[in-house]
Parts: structure tokens; C-alpha cells; sequence
């Protein structure tokens, strides 16, 4: 790493353990004498439980506990928390909607746990949920987004009249109704931003161990931060102090946003650990999953675009409804809300916006956030309207973007939603896109495609993202025995490359080699706290953590070579190319992990000495706004419907590129992701019985690798200013752009408006009816 510095396109060092089989994943973890858990769910959307009888349960063969609703409040056990609730525009809070572990007397979606089963064997635990006899009185079930509002509609909530949990604005509403009226040209679209399941490669699980003479927990789980667990499931749930449970976060295969968040497993395996003095351990079945881990996006939106007489845009007004599910899970208002709006104005200058937010009630699988979190379905909107604006008024949608993107002179630049970009360069970004895509060359591959019978479209998106997180982040460097440097740290990989990118750091700032580093990650007992991975916040905050503790042991060792090397302190320097520390004017020199080494020593033999491990804390004062544009060309087989993405290319800014390679996958993952959602991923449900009805992967088409083009991409690096590393977050970044495109690219290609996910069936309908 001395040679080479950052930067550099450095394969992942975790690689070689992950794909020989070396990873340890929340399912490979077993531990002597575990107990096997399952949850018997719901088969109904929405039914009044009448009666449980779970005596026949209890006596089969292996059966160690069978618990329901009442058991749980008997022992004090707290609901499911709510952390980010929001306020209606009146001032009112967000509707009250209680979330017990276990169904408390209603079930209000297929697959809400009603009863938790811990046996010797998970198949005795299966037997025993087959003789639970559970007596439902079926209710109607709002399973619509569309018409979940709609007076007449079931009512899931009685705090929620209307299926309404909230009314949420921001903005100026009275400037934009005036910019409204004055203008030359107001486009009006509605948009659906389609749910979607997440699908995360590894399926959740919890194995949760009790220590009754401490009254202790330490639950091994699969999450994307080990500290948000721990202090929800202590403080909310048990209402004991943190320090009673550790939890612990091995490999973990996939993320997404699904696996924040607090679920009713964590609670019920704790909960049976207790209860029978040993360990219990639950993991998903794929199509449990599908009806248990929270959801994605489930947006509807209508949007107005007002313009002036030379296509300046003036202002922005939305309406969105917001799937929330059947309960407010741990994110959820937060999400379409404070989240989401925040990139309204995305990169363009508009006087004003205004947007309303209402959350809806549904008799479906709860939604929270999913790569992206609010962002992508912002700039789909806007993607989608400044298309439909250019149509409309005969524009170029090129030259409407450029009118009315906000100059890189502009900055420091306080957007319409009060946001403030400290960098960017749309523009040049703009047009190193359309240099890379050959957009100028379109016209002859389209006319290449006519010749087969086929429908050929070009489609572009600029979006911007918006960074979150935690205030703070923590590290902390740990010399070891065996000579390594083991490296704490507050985030959590589910796949983004974090032991490369944080060891690169390290070696950077050390100069310790880099397979001299181990990442450590996902145990709460190892740092005081950790704001876990999510809003593509990783390596900007956990990289200032690792930056201020580097320091704090540079210092530390300054004084332990001065010990060493006896020398003054402030004749000591610090090389980090070579790893050394050593005398100023003289070749006296020690390397870092020989000095750590030695100080262990002589503190093992008793000496008083310095040590140079250090942890310390950083405070995360600014987010970021990563940017780009992306490029799609499809072709679509009329006679069928079938859409093929055929060309796909990315121009991106996330400011210092710390890893080009390791950006490009990030990139690669999140276009598939949305390439998934616009043409394949169809969440659908039964309108009468609420089932899932795409609740297998038999059913529910995930992108595959025939299903896509190369993605190129290229970066474009416009330092951020706001943090000492330049960095902007990419992991969402690919996720944010690619919907608007295709989609962008399907409408240039067919003449017609289509809603995603742009299926065969969609668009062959809606060739139909042009």
C-alpha cells in the first residue's frame, strides 16, 4: 500500500474467504444445546383472533415452548418501536399503530406472526405449528394503495381514519401555487413507484443465548448495524440498560436497507431464551422472507411542473401517497418524507417546491427503507417530468436540462428544499455522458433495430443523492500479539468491500501493510456505539472515525518512540510511507508494529509504557450529494412486448473515487437493482384475500445476468468539500438513477406513457391501446 497509495483499483481483500467458502454467515453459527424456532403467520390479511388453543402443540414430541400475544405482555415485553415518526401539516402526530411481536387480537397482513414455536428440531417445531388451532373471524382488507383512502375502504387502524397516518408538508405551498398559476407551461404527470421485495441473498436469522445469573442476551443476527439492535431490544423492548444484551453481526449477505431495522424475530428468540434457560435460534424460509422482511418503495405520485416562456423551470408541487404496510416499522416515515424530498430539486433552479406526503395504511407487508430510501422515487419523478415537459412544449430534453441545471459557479448552492451542494458539476457531467454514450449516434442504431422489427429508445437521467446517517461514528485500533493491527469499526459490509476500503485507509495512514490489517465489525461489545450502514453513509463517516483515531495513535506513538528510542518527544517524526517512527537529524528509526510489539512486552513484563492503541470518535457535521447521469437504449419486440436494455452507461460523481473498482461494483449492483424494478420485479397481491401473490422466485422475476447489458461506467471525481476525505457515498448511488432511464429510454421507444415495472404484459397492453 506504500506503493501504490489510495486511489488505486485494489481487488477486495474479503474475496478470496467469501468465495472459497470461508465466510461465516448468522446460519453457519450453532452453539451446543440451541433450541430451533418457528413463527407461525397469519394466513389472512386481515381477521380478528377469536381463540388460540395451543395444548395439542405443547405435548408433541420435542416441543420446548409455545408462546402467543398474551404471553409476551405478561412479561412486560415492549412493542416493535417506531423512530422516526413525523407530524401532519396540522400539527397532529403520526397515527399510532402498535406492533407486537406477536398478533395481539388482529392480524393484519399474510405472514403477521400470531405464535412462536422453540423445539429440539426445526421439523418438530414445524409439526407443532401444524396442531396450533387458531379461530379467525375474517375482515375485509384494504390491499389497494390506489384506493386504500377511498371512503367505504376497510379500516386498518381506528387511529387512522381513512387508512391515513399521516399528512405531512414541506415547502412554501403559497409561492408555488402562485408560480403555478403565472406560468407559461405547467406539466402534470402521475407516477407509480412500484413495491418491490428486496431479495437480499442471505435470509435473515437470530440465535439469541441467555445468561440468567447476569440476565444477559447476546444475540448473534444478521443486521447492518449491531448497536441499533441492541439499544432497541434493550431499552424498547426488555427496558433493561444496553449493557444486558451484546449483540453480534457475522458475514452478512446482503442488506439493502431490509436489515436495519428491528423485527419480531430478534424479540421472540430473546424472549424464548429467557423462558427456557438455552439458546434459541430462528432462520427464514425464502418464501417466509417474502411475506416477513419489510418491503421497498410502494409509491404513488402525482407531480407539476410549472415553467416560464423560455423553459426555466419555476416550480415543483407533489403529491405522494406512501405505502407504509400494515404497521409503521422502524424508518418508515421517515422515508418518503424528510428523506425522500430533500432531492426534489435534484441538480436543477427552482424558485419554490412544495410537497405533500401522505402515509396509507395497508393490509400488506410493512415498507422501510430500501437502497436509496426515498431518493430514487424523488428523482424518478422528476426524471419523468422533465421528459413529458420537453414533449410537451417542444424542447429538447437535453437542452431543457442544461437550461436549468445549476452552474458548478453557483457553488456553494442552497437548493429550493434548503439544501446545500458544496460541489458539482452537472454540466460537464452531463455532456461527458452523452460523449460516452454516443448519443449522437443514436438515429443509425435505431434505424439498425427497425430493420429487425424492433423498437429502439433513448433514455437519460441526471439524479442526485443525497448522503445519511448517524451524527457520529467510532474506531478504534487495537495492536495485537500476533502483530497484527485490528481495526473496530461502527458500520457494517453486507457486500460493499469495507475491509479493503478501511484497510487501504489504514495502510495509507500507517503505513502498515495492508495484510497486516484485520477489519473487525458487527460486535456492540467492541466500540461504545456505531451508527451501522445505511444512506450510503459507510465511507465518509466511518472514514473520518478511522482518520481521527490513525491520528490519535500516531500521537500515542510519537510518545512511546520517545520512550523507545529515548529521545524528547518533539524530536520524534512520523513517516507514514515506511510505517516508522523515528528521530529527527538522526537514522534512528523504529517501524510501528515493531514499537506496538515492544510496548505490549514490556507492559506484559510490568513496565509502565505507552501504548498506541487509541478509539476515538468523530462527529459527521456534513452529508454529501453524490451526482450523475445515466444512459439507457432498449429495444422492445412489438409482437410480444418483451424490452431488452441493450445499452447501459453511467457517468458518475462521488467525489474521491477511494476504490475505482470497488465504485464500479457498488454501481454495477444498484443499475441492476433498478433495471429489476423498471421492466421485472412486480409485487402483487390478491385484491379480495390480500396473498402474496409473488411470493416465490417462480414468481417474482428478479433481474439475471441474460437480463442485462454491460454496464459501463465512468467516474468523474469533483472532490467533496465538506469532509477531509472528498468522499461522496456511492453504494445507492446506481439504485437512484437507473429506474428513470430505462423507463425514459421504454417511452421514447413505444411513444406512449408506462408505469414500471414495464413488464412484457404492460407493454404489450399498452401498444394495444395506442
Amino acid at each position: 500500500m506504500a506503493k501504490f497509495g489510495l486511489s488505486q483499483s485494489i481487488r477486495r481483500v474479503e474475496d478470496p474467504r467469501l468465495l472459497k467458502g470461508g465466510g461465516r454467515y448468522t446460519d453457519d453459527v450453532a452453539v451446543p444445546g440451541q433450541a430451533q424456532g418457528y413463527v407461525l403467520r397469519s394466513p389472512h390479511a386481515h381477521a380478528k383472533i377469536l381463540s388460540i388453543d395451543t395444548a395439542a402443540a405443547k405435548a408433541m414430541p420435542g416441543v420446548l415452548g409455545v408462546w402467543t400475544a398474551a404471553d409476551l405482555k405478561a412479561a412486560g415485553i415492549g412493542d416493535l418501536p417506531c423512530l422516526a415518526p413525523v407530524k401532519s401539516v396540522d400539527g397532529t402526530p403520526t397515527s399510532d399503530t402498535p406492533h407486537p411481536a406477536l398478533a395481539d387480537g388482529v392480524v393484519r397482513y399474510v405472514g403477521d406472526p400470531v405464535v412462536f414455536i422453540a423445539a429440539e428440531t426445526i421439523k418438530q417445531a414445524r409439526d407443532a405449528a401444524e396442531a396450533v388451532e387458531v379461530d379467525y373471524d375474517i375482515l375485509p382488507a384494504a390491499t389497494d394503495l390506489a384506493t386504500a383512502t377511498e371512503s367505504g375502504q376497510p379500516q386498518l387502524w381506528a387511529s387512522a381514519p381513512n387508512n391515513t397516518c399521516f399528512d405531512w408538508h414541506v415547502g412554501d405551498a403559497a409561492k408555488v401555487d402562485g408560480l403555478i398559476k403565472s406560468a407559461a407551461h405547467v406539466t402534470k404527470l402521475r407516477i407509480v413507484n412500484n413495491r418491490v421485495v428486496v431479495a437480499s441473498m442471505e435470509a435473515r436469522a437470530s440465535l439469541a443465548e441467555y445468561d440468567a445469573a447476569k440476565n444477559h442476551w447476546t444475540i448473534t443476527t444478521n443486521t447492518q448495524g449491531s448497536w441499533l439492535v441492541r439499544n432497541v431490544m434493550a431499552q424498547a423492548i426488555f427496558k433493561l440498560p444496553t449493557d444486558h444484551f451484546r449483540v453480534v453481526t457475522p458475514d452478512v449477505g446482503g442488506g439493502f436497507g431490509m436489515k436495519i431495522f428491528i423485527y419480531p424475530e430478534h424479540v421472540l428468540t430473546a424472549f424464548a431464551a429467557r423462558e427456557l434457560k438455552r439458546a434459541v435460534k430462528w432462520t427464514s424460509e425464502r418464501t417466509e422472507a417474502f411475506q416477513s422482511d419489510t418491503h421497498g418503495r410502494d409509491n404513488i405520485t402525482i407531480g407539476e411542473l410549472a415553467l416560464d416562456k423560455d423553459g426555466k423551470f419555476l416550480a415543483l408541487r407533489t403529491k405522494n401517497w406512501a405505502g407504509m404496510g400494515a404497521y409503521l416499522n422502524t424508518f418508515a416515515p421517515f422515508i418518503p418524507t424528510a428523506a425522500g424530498t430533500k432531492v426534489l430539486a435534484s441538480v436543477y433552479n427552482f424558485q419554490a417546491i412544495h410537497a405533500q406526503v401522505i402515509g396509507v395504511m395497508t393490509n400488506t407487508v410493512p415498507v422501510d427503507a430500501y437502497r436509496g430510501a426515498g431518493r430514487p422515487e424523488s428523482n424518478y419523478l422528476v426524471e419523468r417530468l422533465i421528459d413529458t415537459a420537453a414533449r410537451e412544449i417542444g424542447i429538447d430534453r437535453i437542452e431543457l436540462r442544461k437550461r436549468n441545471m445549476v452552474p458548478s459557479s453557483s457553488m456553494p448552492y442552497v437548493s429550493a428544499m434548503g439544501q446545500r451542494y458544496d460541489s458539482g458539476e452537472f454540466a460537464q457531467i452531463l455532456d461527458t455522458a452523452l460523449a460516452k454514450m454516443d448519443w449522437a449516434g443514436f438515429a443509425a442504431r435505431q434505424a439498425e433495430s427497425a430493420k429487425q422489427g424492433k423498437k429502439r429508445g433513448i433514455g437519460l437521467a441526471y439524479y442526485l443523492e443525497a448522503t445519511g446517517g448517524a451524527p457520529t461514528e467510532n474506531a478504534s485500533v487495537k495492536f495485537t500479539e500476533d502483530g497484527f493491527a485490528d481495526v473496530y469499526v461502527g458500520t457494517q459490509s453486507t457486500g460493499q468491500g469495507h475491509e479493503t476500503a478501511y484497510a487501504m485507509m489504514t495502510s495509507f495512514e500507517l503505513g502498515i501493510p495492508i495484510e497486516k490489517i484485520r477489519i473487525r465489525q458487527g460486535d456492540s461489545d467492541s466500540l461504545p456505539d456505531g451508527g451501522g450502514t445505511g444512506g450510503a453513509r459507510s465511507l465518509y463517516s466511518e472514514g473520518q472515525a478511522i482518520l481521527v483515531t490513525t491520528a490519535s495513535v500516531v500521537e500515542k506513538g510519537k510518545k512511546a518512540a520517545s520512550e523507545h528510542l529515548e529521545a524528547a518527544v518533539a524530536d520524534i517524526e512520523f513517516t507514514s510511507g515506511t510505517g516508522s517512527f523515528g528521530v529527527v537529524g538522526t537514522d534512528r528509526t523504529v517501524g510501528i508494529l515493531d514499537l506496538a510489539a515492544s510496548q505490549m512486552r514490556k507492559a506484559k513484563a510490568g513496565q509502565e509504557v505507552t501504548l498506541l492503541d487509541a478509539t476515538e470518535t468523530a462527529e459527521i457535521k456534513s452529508h454529501t450529494f453524490p451526482n450523475g447521469c445515466h444512459i439507457a437504449e432498449v429495444e422492445v419486440d412489438t409482437e410480444t412486448g418483451v424490452v431488452r436494455v441493450v445499452r447501459y452507461s453511467v457517468v458518475d460523481d462521488v467525489g474521491h473515487a477511494l476504490n475505482p473498482l470497488i465504485v464500479r461494483g457498488q454501481v454495477h449492483g444498484g443499475v441492476t437493482q433498478g433495471i429489476g424494478q423498471a421492466l421485472l420485479e412486480r409485487t402483487a397481491f390478491d385484491a379480495e384475500s390480500g396473498q402474496l401473490l409473488s411470493a416465490s422466485f417462480m414468481d417474482y422475476a428478479l433481474p439475471r445476468a441474460d437480463d442485462l447489458p454491460p454496464i459501463e461506467v465512468e467516474l468523474v471525481e469533483v472532490p467533496c468539500e465538506t469532509n477531509p476525505l472528498g468522499v461522496k457515498g456511492a453504494g445507492e448511488a446506481g439504485a437512484v438513477g437507473s429506474p428513470p432511464a430505462v423507463i425514459n429510454a421504454l417511452v421514447d421507444a413505444l411513444g406512449v406513457a408506462i408505469d414500471m415495472p414495464a413488464t412484457p404484459e404492460m407493454v404489450w397492453k399498452a401498444l394495444q391501446a395506442a
